[in-house]
C-alpha cells in the first residue's frame, strides 16, 4: 500500500503546538480526526449551525484523491453534533482553510472545547467517468426498478 502525500499550511499555529495534527489513531484507522481550532470553547444551543476552523489549508494535488468529511460517530449519536451539510466534499484542488459546519441536532446544549475533536477526514479514490450517449442501454435484470423494486 502506498501512502499520498499532502501538503498541508498551518493556519493556526496552536495545531502544532499543543495539540496534534490530524493522524491515524489506530493502524486500522480510515479517517483523520480534525480538531475545532476556535479562540475560546463555543456553546451550541439546539439547532444551532457554526463553522468551525481546523487550523490548516490542505493540497491533494492528485485529481484522482479526494477528501470527504465525517461526524464522530460518539459525537453524533451520543450527543446529536453531526456536520451541517451531512458530509463534506474536499477536491484535489482546493487550497483554502479547511471548515467543518457543525450543527446541534438535539434539544440540548452542546460546548464544544478548543481543540475538541469534532469531524474525520477520509481520503478516498476518484474515477472520472465520460458520458457516452446511447439510444437505449442494454437489458438489466432490474430496468428501471426503483425505490422498493427488490423487495424488504
Amino acid at each position: 500500500m502506498q501512502n499520498l502525500n499532502v501538503e498541508i499550511k498551518i493556519l493556526d499555529p496552536r495545531l502544532t503546538n499543543e495539540f496534534a495534527l490530524p493522524r491515524y489513531e489506530t493502524q486500522g484507522s480510515a479517517g483523520m480526526d480534525l480538531r475545532a481550532m476556535i479562540e475560546h470553547d463555543l456553546v451550541l444551543k439546539p439547532n444551532d449551525n457554526v463553522l468551525i476552523p481546523t487550523g490548516f489549508a490542505m493540497h491533494i494535488k492528485n485529481p484522482y484523491i479526494c477528501a470527504t468529511i465525517l461526524p464522530r460517530s460518539g459525537l453524533g449519536f451520543k450527543h446529536g453534533i453531526v456536520l451541517g451539510n451531512l458530509t463534506g466534499l474536499i477536491d484535489s484542488d482546493y487550497q483554502g482553510p479547511l471548515m467543518v459546519p457543525i450543527w446541534n441536532r438535539k434539544n440540548e446544549e452542546f460546548t464544544i472545547k478548543v481543540g475538541d475533536r469534532i469531524a474525520q477526514m477520509v481520503f478516498l479514490p476518484i474515477v472520472k467517468a465520460d458520458f457516452s450517449i446511447v439510444d437505449s442501454f442494454d437489458e438489466s435484470l432490474r430496468s428501471s426498478g426503483g425505490f422498493g423494486s427488490t423487495g424488504v
